[in-house]
């Protein structure tokens, strides 16, 4: 997914503009997650990237897309651009 977001909508609360960027979001991961991953990997990971465009994006885990969405929004800026790539790996081990 690699997709800008306008943070303002007319008639919309701007708070409101912002969870339904969120809920995207998490509906791609979601249906990602339920894809397959390649033979020999056994989960997805995501590779994220939040900014005001493609060249000023800056790579976010997917646990801080949220939270550097808002951070964003609260700059005065116009639109956000995000971008989740799913990519599959190992897991990890806890030993």
């Amino acid at each position: 997914m690699k997709k800008t977001f306008p943070l303002q909508a007319p008639g919309k609360e701007d708070a409101r503009v912002r969870d339904k960027i969120r809920h995207e979001v998490n509906k791609y991961v979601r249906r990602s997650q339920r894809k397959t991953p390649p033979e020999g990997f056994a989960i997805w990971e995501f590779m994220c990237k939040v900014g005001g465009s493609p060249d000023h994006a800056e790579s976010k885990a997917i646990k801080e897309v949220g939270r550097a969405i808002d951070t964003f929004a609260e700059t005065g800026a116009t639109a956000v651009y995000v971008e989740i790539i799913a990519v599959p790996a190992q897991r990890k081990s806890s030993a």
